[in-house]
């Protein structure tokens, strides 16, 4: 677990290796330690994480943490909220689609899973429904794997599981 420490209207974030956090552009990764590095002339301590979806490891300096989003998984409150905003009415604006894909893919990388999920929710098709462009297509699995990631972690269960109680939500709503 991430502890939060305060010293001079500094907030520190420490994580272990082993712990799961979500960096907002990416999704849910492992962090795998802590590096000291010498980067352009600065020794710099690194928090390296890991995404196994993308096969990326990233390494975020601590000092720049808070500034890159970088944080720990959602509480269970936090993924039922979300949850919660699934079953909710789709909100679709009628704006230029290439507007509301700007809007979508900035929820989506915010890393707000209540957001995500309105992603979710507003993109989601059923059986009956008109055929969703290739673009809208893709945003929603952006954001579908984007929240069964989190919520995959928050309930240890495997994504795919959590893909499907997700999907099983928003076709009963």
């Amino acid at each position: 677990m991430a502890k939060a420490r305060t010293t001079k209207n500094k907030v520190k974030l420490s994580f272990k290796p082993g712990d799961f956090v979500v960096y907002p552009t990416h999704g849910v990764g492992q962090v795998q330690g802590i590096e000291k590095e010498t980067i352009g002339g600065h020794n710099l301590k690194l928090v390296v994480v890991t995404f196994d979806n993308d096969r990326m490891t990233l390494r975020v300096p601590t000092n720049k943490m808070e500034i890159s989003g970088l944080r720990k998984v959602s509480s269970r409150k936090i993924m039922d909220n979300a949850v919660t905003t699934l079953k909710g009415r789709a909100r679709v604006k009628r704006t230029m689609w290439s507007r509301r894909a700007q809007e979508y893919e900035a929820k989506i990388n915010s890393g707000d899973p209540v957001l995500i999920a309105e992603v979710v929710r507003d993109l989601h098709r059923n059986v009956g429904q008109p055929d969703q462009s290739f673009s809208e297509r893709q945003i929603y699995e952006a954001a579908l794997e984007r929240l069964a990631g989190e919520v995959a972690v928050v309930e240890n269960i495997d994504k795919e599981k959590a893909t499907e109680k997700l999907e099983a939500v928003l076709q009963a709503a």
